[in-house]
């Protein structure tokens, strides 16, 4: 127990001493800390938000009504139900314990806002409905103006009206997805927001509802239903199911409200906090690797000193204790600062997204139990952790080093290292290989992993040849400067190794999602360019969940120009085919092939008729279907149909798996609306003229986009722009402790090196010199650092790319230009990195640095 307590007074002191040493770790694990931190909180409050905002919106709703059964297609978060009869509504109100009961209709419905541009619809959903005049079945409350009454009036969500710049008494279109005009009677909240997110709503009268949303009267999404005094939700839905007709449904109002609430939010939540947390997990791990060189330096530069104090009778153990007490005594420091910028960071997020178009509702940050624990121990546990090593290190420390001049850790490259790096990297091979035939995807994982452990491996050894070959030039170019530099980052190939480890895996993760946006925008103009034959395309500028689509008007309108030969539209539709959820493409077979590009077609894609289907051949080898086989589809109206597959073709990047006429389709859609028409001009028709006349029709149809192929595939690839940018963004913070490690190495390396400094600069080495050389030493740490991470990220994207792919055939491309920018960055960071380090060296005394231990 003495000993112990002699340990921790020892740590202490020794931290009073030196507490400069530990600032790069210090900082690593405090922005390591509030980065998670910070997510966690984020996603705490985000989730409490949207829970308060739907239970206050739908307080008023003890059940709905709804059908029963619901098709869900792979990748989509919503399914798609059945309507229900608006009869229903006469019925429910003469069930005992019912107190009101009103229909609900709900489509796809996107406003034109004062510019003339679209509002919302990159991402979150545009929708339109019917409004409710019992404000308690209404989640939307009204803040100003009136309901909607006549034909033509409608009420907006209020965000969408300040996002749109639009105010009452404005006339503008719907889109809905033909063009409506419509007037704004008034404005409404949404649980007290103005809106759910940035979800736009748009409300009009009943009649206008059925008119616009639904392919006929009388039928509605949903009934809401209120009870009466004295009748829970669930006594109320007992109540309800005996009047209910086969295929109808009730649920209480509570759980319709989670239902939404999930759906809504909990996608969005889940994919947004798993990707903090991906990269909050890559800032620890760069951080792990900053941590663990700092303490492997300051160990072996108190070699000396912990050498005397096993001499003077310090057992191993107590060595070993202190380093670690030093070790906890800044995880903890740092975790608590951590804590306290990580919510502070949440609080900034939390002001901050509603300016810039982010759905962040207001409400009180929710700092929860976990939030504050659980980022305080990972601090605490990976700066332990990466101190661990060093600390036993020291324990083994012989008495008889203190008689040494000198304890620098000049550790390099063993055979050993080699071979054990050189063997995981050969079975890191082939386990992607395995991944990518099999296809397995955890296969594919566990290789990239060993992957990355080959490269930390092997470090050590590829530094002293990466860091002689990358440092060649700078004996020519610099002089004597550059030869020291040179000869100072070789000095411990382990050091150097480390130090640039921490840049490799930020470098690496930029270039590895660099090299998959690349290759992403790549299949996408490989598809536009082999898949797609006509001149221009339509399509309503969206991505993602949002928008109306295209008017299925539009298509037999530009078919009609003079300037046109074809014009066919590609809708949507969704049933069961042999029980398994599927997309269908509802469209004009025989039109479909003179402007798409099939690949090879076996049977005929004219005459599919109402009973017809065409497949993939994908997907008819994974069914075993061949021209003349039975498919029974099940539509979302309950409707159950045999079709024949009257043809199988290859190319169904563009087409969807499965594709039927639209005649088969009209008895079982739902709102009807194209997602793409293709449209190819006559002969002798020039692409200006042909576009030009395209656009003046479209304009009448909402004003959709009129693009060429190569702006269509240009704009297809807007949201992997944007999913770059924000990698870009949260990588950021590695890279900078990365660069925090590469800093506080330089400084560390230049304390042990101080007398041999000040002898440099007593044989004639100016301070500019000193600098220069100090400079580009850590530029080479960087480079080498840079390179690896370079080589492992384009190995990891294609790893990515081929695990991605599934069926389909992903185009792998390497970006040279992003990627040579990727490197000039990683190395003009080294420059900076080495600035203060520089400074300090070039500030030292010579005399007292020659006369320094």
């Amino acid at each position: 127990m003495n000993g112990t307590r002699a340990s921790v007074r020892l740590s202490i002191s020794s931290l009073r001493a030196h507490k400069r040493r530990f600032a790069g770790t210090f900082v690593a694990v405090l922005l390591g800390v509030a980065f998670l931190t910070g997510t966690l909180v984020m996603g705490d409050t985000l989730r409490a938000s949207f829970d308060t905002m739907f239970t206050d919106a739908n307080a008023g709703t003890d059940a709905v009504v709804r059908g029963a059964d619901m098709i869900t297609v792979a990748g989509e978060t919503r399914g798609t139900r059945p309507p229900v009869s608006t009869a229903l509504v006469k019925r429910i109100e003469r069930t005992p314990g019912v107190a009101a009961a009103a229909p609900d209709i709900q489509g796809a419905g996107q406003l034109i806002g004062a510019d003339g541009k679209p509002v919302g619809g990159q991402g979150p959903p545009t929708l339109a409905g019917n409004w409710i005049d019992d404000p308690e079945l209404n989640p939307y409350r009204l803040a100003a103006g009136r309901a909607p009454a006549a034909p033509g009036e409608v009420v907006v969500n209020r965000g969408t009206a300040d996002r749109g710049g639009l105010r009452i008494g404005d006339t503008t279109v719907l889109r809905t997805p033909d063009p409506v005009h419509v007037r704004i009677v008034g404005l409404a909240t949404f649980g007290g927001q103005d809106g759910m997110g940035q979800v736009t709503y748009t409300a009009m009268t009943q009649a206008d509802a059925e008119k616009y949303l639904t392919p006929k009267p009388g039928e509605a999404s949903a009934i809401q239903v209120r009870a009466g005094p004295g009748t829970g939700q669930r006594e109320l839905v007992d109540a309800l199911r005996p009047v209910l007709p086969k295929g109808v449904e009730a649920i209480t109002g509570q759980a319709a409200a989670a239902e939404n609430r999930d759906m809504i939010s909990g996608a969005f939540l889940g994919m947004f906090t798993t990707l903090l947390l991906v990269f909050s997990g890559i800032v620890l791990l760069v951080a792990t690797f900053s941590i663990h060189n700092t303490f492997a330096i300051v160990v072996a530069q108190r070699t000396r000193e912990n050498a005397l104090l096993r001499a003077l009778g310090a057992a191993r153990r107590q060595v070993v204790v202190a380093t670690l007490v030093e070790a906890t005594a800044v995880a903890v420091i740092a975790s608590a600062a951590g804590l306290a910028g990580g919510i502070g960071i949440a609080a900034g997020l939390q002001a901050l997204f509603p300016a810039v178009g982010f759905p962040f509702p207001d409400g009180s940050l929710v700092i929860g139990a976990v939030s504050l624990l659980l980022p305080l121990a990972v601090g605490v546990l990976v700066c332990l952790g990466s101190a661990l090593l060093p600390a036993v290190r020291a324990g083994r420390t012989a008495p008889l080093a203190a008689l040494r001049e000198s304890a620098v850790d000049d550790s390099g490259a063993s055979r050993t290292r080699a071979v054990t790096g050189l063997v995981l990297l050969a079975a890191s091979v082939g386990a992607v290989l395995g991944g990518t035939l099999a296809p397995s995807l955890w296969l594919s994982a566990v290789g990239a992993v060993a992957a990355l452990a080959a490269f930390v491996i092997l470090g050590p050894v590829a530094a002293t040849y990466a860091v002689r070959t990358l440092g060649a030039p700078l004996g020519r170019l610099r002089g004597v400067t550059g030869g020291l530099a040179r000869r100072n980052a070789l000095r411990s190939p382990r050091r150097t190794a480390s130090t640039a480890t921490a840049l490799m895996i930020g470098v690496a993760v930029v270039s590895l999602f660099t090299v998959f946006g690349a290759s992403l925008k790549a299949t996408m103009n490989r598809t536009v360019d082999r898949s797609f034959a006509g001149d221009v395309a339509i399509s309503a500028p969206a991505f993602g969940a949002g928008g109306s689509g295209l008017s299925p008007r539009l298509a037999p309108a530009v078919g009609r120009l003079p300037q046109v030969a074809t014009a066919v539209g590609l809708g949507k539709g969704v049933a069961e085919v042999d029980g398994a959820g599927r997309a269908l493409t509802v469209t004009d077979p025989a039109a479909l092939g003179r402007v798409f590009d099939l690949g090879r077609v076996d049977g005929s894609l004219t005459g599919l008729g109402t009973n017809g289907i065409a497949v993939s051949a994908a997907e008819a080898a994974e069914r075993g279907l061949r021209p003349g086989s039975p498919v029974r589809l099940t539509f979302t109206d309950g409707a159950r149909q045999d079709f024949t597959v009257r043809a199988v073709y290859d190319r169904p990047e563009l087409a969807g798996d499965y594709v039927i006429t639209r005649r088969a389709w009209a008895p079982h859609r739902a709102q009807d609306s194209d997602s793409l028409v293709a449209v190819s001009f006559a002969p002798g028709v020039s692409t200006a003229d042909g576009k030009a006349a395209v656009a003046k029709t479209a304009a009448a149809y909402g004003n959709p986009d009129v693009q060429t192929r190569g702006e269509y595939a240009k704009s297809s690839a807007g949201a992997i722009d944007m999913m770059l940018t924000l990698v870009y963004a949260l990588l950021a913070l590695a890279v900078l402790i990365a660069l925090l490690g590469i800093a506080n190495t330089l400084t560390l390396a230049l304390h042990e090196r101080t007398r041999e400094l000040g002898l440099l600069r007593a044989v004639g080495q100016t301070r500019s010199q000193l600098r220069s050389m100090v400079r580009w030493e850590s530029v080479l740490v960087a480079a080498f650092g840079t390179a690896g991470g370079l080589l492992l990220g384009g190995f990891l994207g294609r790893v990515l790319v081929e695990a991605s792919a599934g069926d389909t055939a992903v185009a792998f491309d390497l970006p040279p230009l992003r990627l040579l920018a990727v490197a000039l960055v990683g190395i003009a960071a080294g420059a900076l990195a080495g600035l203060r380090p520089a400074r300090r060296a070039a500030r030292l005394d010579v005399l007292r640095a020659i006369a320094a231990q």
